[in-house]
């Protein structure tokens, strides 16, 4: 209880040792918001509150610091050295919150028990398990079997609670929603425009080029090769065949070949070229599951989490509109990309061709 004479100082304690109020945490909640919005109008809208009240806030954070936590660009903010001090102390109340609302209640059983989602190995490597820490953290009682294979999941034989794939299900008896669309380009590395330069089209590409092809269940990959070789064998042309995204991927990096993939993975790799030479593929991504199971309140936190990361407003790689890579740094209005895949990469800068 605060004495009513020295505002701050806890009643019994010496005027001389002020305690300070405690920091404001609507403010933390906030800060996070900005840093992992990379601006300050991104984060009232994701939080439904003015751009002046989320400003108010962080002069506040500020002030009680004593430092400038965030510098303000034209590209967005930017997070001081103090401020990602602050940073690190907001993610632990963060997490102690989650512990709070995690905590069990009679009116909210606690999630417990296994999950299991089926994915394409890809979207699974790259995309689905470096976020799936933030699904763990806030249920740290449930056990993901993450299945990452180029073959659907049966879900009906439960091979997988919920199966996120490249084809659209058919069965009648399962739920199924289309949650984004993939889009795919052609890039090749520095090392490679180095030997073989950058191909001035589809022509020049069967004529004086060699690429890498990923050849699995779903991504049609024989019949879009039959559509554009015009009739050339793949020996001579292919440098190489592999059957899993993250193979494909580095193969492109090290420079074995010119492929196609998702408009996203510059942002992963570095040095790769996206290459505009007019042929792109999409494929949509289905989100499927028996509709008994979202009864189920662990398996219905995954669906609904699951949904949420291939959400295209705050990804922009994965709506239906194709986004040039070279225009994803402004299109996206989240954390840093560099923090969003961290762990793959440590910084990279997208580039087009014209760059070169």
């Amino acid at each position: 209880m605060y004495s009513d004479k020295n505002r701050g100082v806890l009643t019994g304690e010496h005027p001389g040792k002020a305690t300070e109020l405690p920091v404001d945490w609507d403010a933390v909640r906030i800060f996070l918001e900005v840093v992992r919005r990379g601006s300050l109008r991104a984060a009232a809208e994701q939080l439904g509150v003015s751009v002046n009240l989320v400003r108010s806030k962080i002069s506040k954070l500020e002030d009680q610091s004593k430092h400038p936590l965030i510098t303000r660009h034209v590209d967005g903010i930017r997070v001081t050295a103090e401020g990602q001090h602050v940073l690190a102390v907001a993610k632990q109340m963060e997490a102690a919150a989650f512990g709070i609302q995690r905590a069990p209640t009679h009116a909210r059983p606690e999630i417990v028990g296994e999950v299991k989602l089926g994915v394409t190995e890809g979207l699974g490597t790259f995309w689905i398990a470096p976020r799936l820490i933030e699904f763990q953290r806030a249920y740290p009682k449930l056990l993901v079997d993450l299945k990452c294979e180029m073959r659907s999941a049966d879900v009906l034989r439960l091979e997988a609670d919920v199966s996120v794939q490249l084809d659209k299900p058919e069965n009648p008896d399962l739920k199924v929603l289309k949650i984004g669309r993939l889009h795919s380009m052609p890039f090749a590395s520095d090392n490679y425009i180095s030997i073989y330069g950058l191909p001035k089209g589809e022509d020049d590409i069967r004529e004086n080029h060699r690429i890498v092809m990923q050849v699995a269940e779903q991504t049609k990959t024989l019949a879009l090769y039959k559509q554009h070789s015009k009739g050339r064998p793949q020996v001579g042309f292919v440098a190489m065949r592999t059957n899993v995204s993250s193979a494909h991927v580095w193969a492109v990096a090290k420079g074995a070949g010119i492929g196609w993939l998702p408009t996203y993975v510059p942002a992963i790799v570095g040095g790769l070229v996206p290459l505009d030479i007019g042929i792109q593929f999409q494929f949509d991504i289905w989100l499927t599951y028996h509709p008994d199971v979202k009864r189920i309140p662990r398996v219905k936190k995954l669906i609904d989490w699951t949904i949420e990361a291939f959400n295209g407003r705050n990804f922009p790689w994965f709506r239906d509109e194709f986004v040039h890579p070279s225009e994803l740094p402004t299109q996206y209005k989240g954390e840093p990309l560099a923090n969003l895949f961290a762990g793959f990469t440590q910084s990279t800068t997208l580039r087009t061709a014209q760059s070169v």
